[in-house]
């Protein structure tokens, strides 16, 4: 059976924890629908004003700290963020409502359904940062990178786009790295150990990342290229 026929249930986990506070929740009643993702869409339609600029994408983006971090530092660049958490979503919302980051549009639903409705080549950058490893073998089938997703990415990214990847599960490296070594669409970027090891130039680092290090582990950094 393929990996594709194998895969059942979403990929993440709750989608809410703790009650949100009353601010929180208005920005998942008002500003969360403004700046939502249209299915169907070009990407760069998302932004009247910006049509010519690249647009990046970050697929669960926790917290939103790196994605608050990249949508500071490039103004320039349009951010689409999809994060299925209701209170990672909300952190997000008040991060771009109180610092006014106009260029940043999300997607609070499983990415896999959004992605096949997008246009070929919408992106020249996608992130995929700490996902759920779902460590026990009758999860896998539910993590993120699978040969099925995989062929989505391929589609709506530009050629020479990059994805970058980052865990701190050794097993699941492994894992993403049998797969995009198989695949046709994408090229490992890495020549020496030191590719993986260190972190992205202008990393800002995530919470999950904080905690990995403080417990032991060590963090991953893959970064590979759309052939």
């Amino acid at each position: 059976m393929s990996e594709a026929t194998e895969r059942a249930g979403a990929f993440f986990g709750r989608r809410k924890g703790k009650k949100l506070r009353a601010g929180q929740d208005d920005l998942v009643h008002n500003l969360l629908p403004a700046i939502r993702v249209s299915p169907g869409s070009a990407p760069a339609s998302l932004f009247p004003d910006r049509q010519a600029r690249e647009t990046w994408l970050e697929i669960g983006f926790g917290g939103g700290e790196h994605l608050a971090a990249q949508a500071r530092a490039h103004r320039d660049v349009n951010f689409i963020g999809c994060e299925p958490f209701v209170n990672g979503m909300a952190k997000l919302l008040a991060v771009i409502e109180g610092e006014r980051l106009d260029n940043v549009r999300v997607w609070d639903d499983d990415v896999t359904d959004l992605l096949p409705t997008l246009p070929d080549a919408s992106f020249d950058r996608v992130y995929i940062l700490y996902p759920d490893p779902w460590p026990k073998r009758r999860q896998r089938k539910r993590r993120l990178v699978s040969e099925e997703t995989l062929a989505m990415l391929a589609r709506v990214m530009k050629p020479g786009a990059e994805l970058r990847f980052a865990s701190d599960i050794d097993d699941y490296i492994g894992w993403v790295l049998a797969r995009m070594l198989r695949s046709a669409n994408f090229r490992w970027t890495a020549t020496r150990a030191d590719d993986w090891r260190k972190p992205y130039e202008g990393w800002p680092g995530t919470r999950y990342e904080a905690k990995a290090i403080r417990e032991g582990r060590v963090p991953s950094y893959l970064t590979f290229v759309r052939v």
